[in-house]
Order: structure tokens, then C-alpha cells, then sequence
């Protein structure tokens, strides 16, 4: 494995309101948009932290219309070979929701899902001379952290270290809670893991954008018209996060340095 596999490198808002989601988020996370054209495929939106993009938004596709699925934030992790990938998702329990396909210009890709279902993109970056900046981890309107609610904690972490290469980094008892998995790429701890609650209908992957302050953060949530769901609550290592959804329905999260 190259150092790049199993690195997240973007995240993506499908939402039936690009219009009122792109204004949501720019005014909660801090992004700025600009807009990205592909030949034969519809304009892509960029949210920017500095000029430098981090996450992306597109139109709800309609072939998912109907199918029980709400609008969702999507994690993507690069890998080395999408097709090898996709054929060792499904060797090991996984699943392919989309096949590999090219974005022109951007790269190859794929839709899998973990053998308890929760979903994530892979994809395999196209060759640049001159490779994207990147936000510093720590930076406001960077994803700070990516989340499982798991169908089982320790065997979703045991497949996907034997797929993407990440290590187990420490656990966290939180006692009826259960074990909360800390994951690590390449020595830096990007995210965590623990087997879902019985409320939670289906296992999903979450992801946690930067923003300074959290209590100034939860009045734009609710001033745009989303809701908070859970939090203002402190983690371990004193940063404060919330659990929301936006004003059409998608998941998201946000972590602070302080309250």
C-alpha cells in the first residue's frame, strides 16, 4: 500500500437543495463555493476553506429517489487500484453499490459498503502535476474527524485495517455504550468507531467539520433551520462537539476547540 491508500481525501453532500444547502453550510461551517464543470456530467460545487476546496455538493440523483435513502454527506478514502479494491470489499464480506466508473480528469471510483453496510467512496485520484493544497488538519472548515456507527466496532475496524491499512490506535470505555475504537492512518488518528446504538436503524460513517466555537455555531444551525440532535457535549481532549441535521434532512457533525 502506498501512503495515500486508505486517506480520506474528500467529502460529498448529495441534497435535493444545492441552492439552500450550499447557503446552509457557507454560513455555518465558514465555506466559501465556486463551481467545478466536467464534460458531460452536471456543474459540481466546491465548499472552500481558503480558497482551498474540502468537500463537495451535488443534486440528490433521482435513481436513488424512492428507495428509502435521505440526503447524505459521503466520505471518499483513496486507494490505490478502485477495481482491486472493489474486488476485496466483496471477497470480504462487503458489498459494491456502484461499480468503478472515471470522472474525467478527477479519477476512477467506486461505491462500497462494509459487510454490516455502512457506505463510503473509494477512488483511485488522476495523475497531477501539480497536486491539490491542503488545509492544515486542524484548520477551521477542514473534516476534523470521520465516525462509525458500526453493526459491530471491532469487526468493522478489523476490516477495514486489513483493507485501507488503518491501525488501531486506542479504546475509549464508555461504559453502556460500549468500546469506542480509535483509528489511526499512517501514525495520525483521523477517526473513530463503536458498534451502534439499538435506536440507530442502520450502520453509517458521519464526519465532524471545524468550526471555532461551537455555542456561536449551534445559533447558526438553528437560525438557517437546521436542528441540533445531540451536544453541546465535551470530548476527551477538550474539544466540543454537536450532532445535527440540516434543513433537508442530511446527517452532519461539528467539533470545536471550545464551547
Amino acid at each position: 500500500m502506498s501512503e495515500t491508500h486508505g486517506k480520506f481525501i474528500w467529502c460529498e453532500l448529495m441534497t435535493p437543495d444545492t441552492s439552500a444547502a450550499a447557503k446552509f453550510y457557507c454560513s455555518v461551517v465558514g465555506w466559501t463555493t465556486s463551481e467545478m464543470t466536467v464534460e458531460g456530467m452536471p456543474t459540481y460545487t466546491i465548499f472552500e476553506a481558503n480558497g482551498i476546496g474540502v468537500a463537495g455538493l451535488m443534486e440528490f440523483p433521482a435513481e436513488l429517489e424512492g428507495k428509502g435513502i435521505p440526503p447524505n454527506w459521503t466520505g471518499y478514502v483513496a486507494v490505490d487500484d478502485v477495481d482491486q479494491s472493489v474486488r476485496d470489499f466483496a471477497a470480504n464480506g462487503g458489498s459494491v453499490r456502484r461499480p468503478p466508473a472515471d470522472i474525467p480528469s478527477v479519477g476512477r471510483f467506486a461505491v462500497v459498503a462494509d459487510p454490516h453496510g455502512a457506505v463510503l467512496c473509494i477512488m483511485t485520484p488522476a495523475p497531477m502535476e501539480n497536486p491539490m493544497p491542503e488545509l492544515a488538519a486542524d484548520a477551521p472548515g477542514n473534516i476534523g474527524w470521520h465516525e462509525l456507527y458500526a453493526g459491530n466496532g471491532e469487526e468493522a475496524l478489523a476490516f477495514y485495517s486489513k483493507l485501507f491499512g488503518w491501525n488501531r490506535d486506542s479504546d475509549f470505555d464508555m461504559g453502556a455504550m460500549g468500546v469506542y475504537y480509535l483509528f489511526s492512518h499512517n501514525g495520525k488518528q483521523i477517526g473513530g468507531m463503536m458498534t451502534k446504538p439499538e435506536n440507530i436503524p442502520m450502520p453509517f460513517w458521519s464526519y465532524y467539520f471545524i468550526v471555532p466555537a461551537i455555542d456561536a455555531a449551534i445559533d447558526r444551525v438553528t437560525s438557517g433551520g437546521g436542528k441540533v440532535v445531540h451536544g453541546p457535549m465535551e470530548v476527551p481532549g477538550g474539544s466540543w462537539i454537536i450532532q445535527a441535521m440540516d434543513p433537508q434532512g442530511a446527517f452532519f457533525c461539528l467539533v470545536a476547540p471550545k464551547r
